[in-house]
């Protein structure tokens, strides 16, 4: 063969052989997932249609159930707002984070402390890595300068620093059961570090939050970014935009859900618009379970026991649902999770590092999302201020104390034998095995000792004033 041939040839194959490899290479690249973590607030295990509500309509979260993870036996941290929102930020159980104690459960408009800066968000986190964040929705985790979200590692910041019903004129279900007033309500709404609007027009502030999402989706959609997406929605006051008022025959609870619902909807086809849907883990959970005392204003949660400030299932277990197209297996998952697992689970996703000079409650879930294998997890506590309430190892959970839904009289009880209830046959917590199973009892009681060794509440600045239950 002719020499220049042979040279033409092999300079054929190596151009060929170089764009093969430059292909391959390309198609390997492949961006950090963005997350997505919306945090319902006192959104009840049985208020999705999903979840098996009759009359309360919410297809767009429903899709994500059945097309991707839908989780029914996920756990919030704690069954009121704070310490729920901080445990899901840190991976920590809210008595690490010293949001557990009696003084501050809760955080007030006359509040002077918040989350300890110390802590490391998931927000923190993941700006380590490159990430744009932004928090869009109810903070309640400190209102003064120091311990907004800006502070804990958010670029951005849209939202009411605590719950939608503080600083109202007063406080009584009959304030509840009227037509929603804004002016009731002198909440602030702030953009930032800078109050925008007060009293908030809450009539409006979900679709304010779902526009503000969509906006920060779009302004980032060619950086890895977090969203915490934590809706002021459904905690009473009830407010729905005109457009969805009476639409729904569960009433203002319907209404709002659906809503919301909408406004999940627009999401998600924002990223689909935007073809980032596939590198976008969207999570759907809630803070706690309902707030029962508000009777048709509250939620339910379905067939579980009780709800809000409770540590029966109805108080936190909570729906779960985890939504990637491409990554995460679809299907249902009845094995145990909790908020606490986000951080670890979301590090392993995105190659982030977890914070390695404290103690992590949470556990990684990426292979359960990925592969559909069983949960690491097995074991979870049910804390009520200082103290464990219960505990659950696999399918048994005991009861050591107890108390009724969030009230005035919340008639706690310290339980001279501990109750025993198989969580698998008896979501409704109505069937004491104690007796039977002792064995299985002295295991838990083992197992709540050697938590008790692990726990070390923060004094930090949080026991610098008193809060209020």
């Amino acid at each position: 063969m002719n020499r220049s041939v042979i040279v033409l040839l092999c300079t054929l194959l190596l151009s060929i052989s170089c764009k093969q490899e430059s292909e391959t290479s390309n198609a390997t690249v492949k961006r950090s997932p963005n997350v997505i973590v919306i945090f319902m607030d006192d959104l009840g295990y049985g208020d999705l249609s999903s979840f098996g509500h009759p009359t309360i309509k919410t297809p767009n979260i429903d899709r994500l159930a059945y097309e991707g993870q839908k989780w029914t036996s996920f756990y919030t941290a704690s069954s009121v707002c704070s310490p729920s929102r901080g445990a899901l930020l840190t991976g920590r159980y809210p008595i690490r984070i010293g949001l557990g104690g009696e003084k501050h459960r809760v955080f007030f408009p006359e509040s002077i402390g918040g989350l300890p800066s110390a802590e490391i968000t998931i927000a923190e986190m993941l700006k380590a890595q490159g990430y744009r964040t932004g928090i869009i929705g109810k903070w309640h985790l400190g209102h003064l300068p120091e311990y907004l979200p800006t502070k804990q590692g958010f670029d951005y910041y849209f939202g009411i620093p605590y719950s939608n019903d503080m600083n109202g004129v007063k406080w009584g279900l009959d304030t509840f059961f009227d037509t929603p007033n804004i002016n009731m309500w002198n909440v602030p709404l702030m953009e930032n570090e800078t109050i925008i609007e007060r009293p908030a027009n809450q009539h409006t502030i979900t679709k304010r939050y779902t526009e503000k999402a969509v906006a920060f989706i779009t302004e980032n959609k060619n950086n890895p970014f977090f969203l915490y997406l934590p809706y002021s929605m459904v905690h009473t006051p009830l407010f729905a935009s005109e457009s969805f008022l009476n639409t729904s025959s569960r009433g203002l609870f319907g209404d709002v859900m659906s809503e919301v619902d909408a406004g999940i909807g627009q999401i998600i086809s924002t990223l689909e618009k935007l073809q980032i849907d596939k590198e976008t883990l969207v999570v759907f959970t809630s803070d706690n379970g309902p707030w029962l005392m508000m009777l048709e204003h509250g939620g339910s949660a379905g067939l579980l026991k009780d709800g809000k400030g409770t540590t029966w299932e109805g108080g936190m277990r909570v729906p779960g649902i985890f939504y990637m197209p491409g990554t995460v297996h679809p299907g249902i998952i009845d094995d145990m999770g909790t908020t606490l697992d986000l951080l670890p689970t979301i590090a392993s996703l995105t190659g982030a590092s977890i914070p390695s000079d404290r103690i992590i409650d949470g556990v990684d879930l990426s292979a359960v999302l990925k592969d559909k294998v069983t949960s690491p997890r097995s074991q979870f506590l049910y804390y009520r201020k200082q103290e464990i309430y219960a505990v659950r190892n696999r399918e048994y959970k005991a009861h050591y104390t107890t108390e009724t839904a969030y009230q005035g009289n919340n008639q706690k009880k310290v339980l001279d034998k501990p109750l025993l209830f198989n969580i698998n046959h008896d979501p409704s917590e109505k069937y004491n095995h104690s007796e039977e199973h002792p064995e299985i009892l002295k295991e838990l009681n083992v197992l709540v000792e050697k938590y008790k060794e692990s726990i070390i509440s923060v004094p930090s600045e949080l026991d610098k004033y008193p809060i209020e239950e």
